[in-house]
């Protein structure tokens, strides 16, 4: 069965810092495009940080100049580095890839998204 398991979550002080890592496992052919989204209390899910297909990557404005993504191929990991986080990067953070896997059905080509991790930034 191929999921997505992050871990890394927590409270931390403004200004703190936080590392997130997200865990694809199962039989996984090619992995097209893997990333982290948020969703803060109220709001919509958003793209936090991501990796393209081609590998290049992209930030929320929010969060340039502070959050770092980063890949391991060969673990089929992801992780999220967050320095001088704020109060309003408070919220559940989903890992999401789209990945050649292998199903009941035979290879197919799907997103999937982790359960989230809880980040909250408070005093």
């Amino acid at each position: 069965q191929v999921q997505l398991v992050e871990s890394g979550g927590g409270l931390v002080q403004p200004g703190g810092s936080l590392s997130l890592s997200c865990v694809a496992s199962g039989t996984i052919f090619s992995i097209y495009g893997m990333g982290w989204y948020r969703q803060r209390p109220g709001k919509q899910r958003e793209l936090v940080a991501g990796f393209t297909s081609g590998g290049s990557t992209n930030y929320a404005d929010s969060v340039k100049g502070r959050f770092t993504i980063s890949r391991d191929n060969a673990k089929n990991t992801v992780y999220l580095q967050m320095n001088s986080l704020k109060p309003e990067d408070t919220a559940v953070y989903y890992c999401n890839a789209g990945m050649r896997v292998l199903t009941d059905s035979g290879r197919s080509t799907r997103v999937y998204w982790g359960q989230g991790t809880q980040v909250t930034v408070s005093s």
